[in-house]
């Protein structure tokens, strides 16, 4: 029970967005943001709107604007086309803007200028504004003006030069990991700025680059050079400072082997029925376990390789090891785990059809997340933004789509 009445209403209730960012990191951050309950306005270009949208196959079944890739990132908001670059549609940008907390932008710095969009003129004009914008290599820097792509920022960032075998060609991460990322500083820097303004009734310019929060995100190994002034080695499926800690072959599948101090070793020799192993002091602390690795390991693998997958589980389950099955998305949003902590939501497309989406990890106790609603088709709340942030009549929402600036 909480010593307190929960709150009816979301945290972010009252806090409006105006999300005019493309593709994963910006629309992301806005996202985050509508599942605590901020109110989230998708700008996009007439005609065309966000690029994900035609990222597809797979596609909800009759709308061709409703890729995957743009599901995956924009539940919860509204979508207004606007031609931001015309007279009227810069003006009505920033009559919007007089009405939103928060911008999200991911403008090409000569954009920007060009359209008088730099954070210093927009919080001139909109002193109370939180001005997020996003970039591949933030606002300064010899770089400044390089365009940033997820795959790009991988590489050049060290985080592929650390992913994959330890023989072979460095790998990126299977999903677009630097926008995640990007998103989620962003949304951190966008409360953090929220709070701020509460207490000192100004607004705040933030500048969140894709490679910095790659390379800040890579914590452990990262810092390990620094520390030491020596080059990691990729590790594969192990862990670079904790042995044994990798995948292993068992003798009919694939386990990852969690073994995350000293206690846990030495259980897991008792599971494996190696009691000779656990006794052994060259092995009995991780330094020591990291600096034989080449002796440890094939030692583990020879051991996990003596019994099938689901014995493992059986065996390190009672000896309190930490260890996972690799799965499948079927499996996983299949699993009563997933299903319970609400990972999985169903929301109705424009036709009524369900169409499940996967659902907010964010969970509060006191207060509740906004309801889930469907990502938006091209355009679908054009009319109702204009009309009830800006007082515009149908018949000049129906002007301005003929000139094209919605």
């Amino acid at each position: 029970m909480l010593p307190f009445a929960p709150d009816t209403v979301p945290t972010l209730h009252g806090v409006r967005v105006l999300d005019a960012a493309r593709v994963l990191a910006g629309p992301f951050c806005g996202q985050l943001l509508a599942d605590l309950g901020a109110d989230v306005i998708k700008l996009e270009r007439p005609g065309a709107g966000d690029d994900t949208r035609g990222w597809g196959p797979p596609y909800v079944p009759g709308f061709n604007d409703l890729s995957a890739y743009f599901l995956s990132c924009n539940r919860g908001k509204l979508s207004l086309t606007l031609d931001i670059a015309s007279p009227d549609g810069s003006d009505i940008f920033h009559r919007l803007l007089a009405k939103c907390d928060v911008l999200i932008e991911n403008f090409r710095t000569d954009s920007a200028e060009k359209l008088g969009l730099t954070p210093d003129a927009l919080l001139a004009r909109h002193p109370k504004l939180i001005a997020c914008s996003i970039s591949g290599f933030g606002r300064t820097g010899p770089m400044k003006d390089a365009p940033g792509y997820d795959f790009a920022i991988q590489a050049l960032s060290g985080l592929m030069n650390i992913t994959g075998p330890a023989e072979g060609p460095p790998y990126k991460v299977g999903v677009a990991l630097a926008d995640i990322l990007t998103g989620l500083y962003a949304s951190n820097a966008i409360l953090a700025a929220l709070h701020a303004r509460a207490r000192t009734g100004h607004g705040y310019a933030i500048d969140i680059a894709l490679a910095d929060c790659a390379l800040a995100a890579q914590v452990n190994v990262a810092q390990a050079f620094l520390t030491s002034v020596k080059l990691p080695q990729r590790q594969g499926n192990a862990h670079l400072q904790i042995v044994p800690y990798q995948l292993f072959a068992t003798a009919d599948g694939w386990l990852v082997l969690n073994v995350g101090n000293d206690g846990q070793w030495r259980a897991f020799c008792a599971a494996a029925r190696e009691a000779e192993l656990g006794a052994d002091p060259r092995f009995a602390t991780n330094r020591q376990r990291v600096e034989l690795r080449a002796e440890v390991v094939p030692k583990v693998e020879a051991i996990m390789k003596r019994f099938p997958t689901n014995e493992w589980e059986t065996r390190l389950s009672e000896a309190n090891v930490p260890h996972a099955v690799v799965r499948t998305y079927a499996d996983v949003f299949a699993d009563e785990q997933t299903l319970a902590r609400g990972m999985k939501l169903t929301v109705r497309d424009p036709a009524g059809n369900p169409v499940d989406l996967i659902g907010s990890p964010v969970q509060l106790h006191g207060a509740p997340n906004a309801p889930p609603t469907m990502p938006p088709c091209l355009g679908e709340q054009t009319e109702k933004v204009l009309g009830e942030l800006l007082g515009l009549g149908a018949e000049e929402v129906k002007a301005l789509k003929e000139k094209g600036v919605v």
